[in-house]
């Protein structure tokens, strides 16, 4: 699987991880306070409109393809990225409730299976919700901040999934052959 590309429906999986991949970025940004000005409330119409409407629709045409694995992430992820998105006001405790649920949804489709890039992406979004959840809770920035960076990559990872799909790069980690390994000596 060196450089075939192992996604799903094919271009719906892309369109998916793409519209994922620009919403995690914008939201994990927002969060890292590292663009000035730039807040995570500047997330909300990308976190509405691509990561919500635009990624449930891929999860719909995933689910019309067949593609199960895919057309659930997406559609579920799209559902929560719309109701993130209209959930602005919403108490320290609320919001950290949300984002917990959120990275139970995100753990789900980590441990669900799939390629290396699709499980990457999950377990850093998960990782992410959890330090933001915590964040909300103890209104803690610097949590707060390190949530949003381990969003940027999993952005990034979301981002480069779709685009080795599209320009037919590796996609997965090369293996070693069973027994070559590093030997003891003793």
């Amino acid at each position: 699987m060196d450089k075939d590309v192992s996604a799903g429906s094919g271009i719906t999986t892309v369109a998916g991880r793409l519209a994922l991949g620009i919403t995690l970025l914008a939201f994990g940004l927002g969060h890292t306070a590292v663009i000035d000005g730039v807040s995570a409330a500047d997330a909300m119409s990308i976190a509405q409109y691509v990561g919500g409407i635009a990624l449930f629709v891929a999860g719909l045409v995933a689910l019309r393809d067949g593609d199960a694995a895919g057309g659930t992430a997406f559609s579920v992820l799209g559902a929560l990225w719309f109701t993130w998105a209209g959930s602005e006001g919403a108490s320290g405790n609320g919001a950290g409730l949300f984002l917990l649920l959120f990275a139970l949804v995100a753990l789900s489709l980590t441990l669900a299976g799939g390629d290396q890039l699709g499980q990457g992406v999950y377990g850093l979004f998960f990782v992410s919700l959890v330090l933001l959840a915590i964040a909300a809770f103890a209104e803690n920035d610097g949590l707060a901040q390190a949530g949003g960076w381990f969003a940027v990559a999993a952005g990034a990872v979301a981002w480069y999934a779709a685009t080795a799909a599209l320009a037919h790069w590796p996609t997965a980690l090369p293996r070693r052959a069973a027994g070559r390994g590093v030997t003891a000596t003793g």
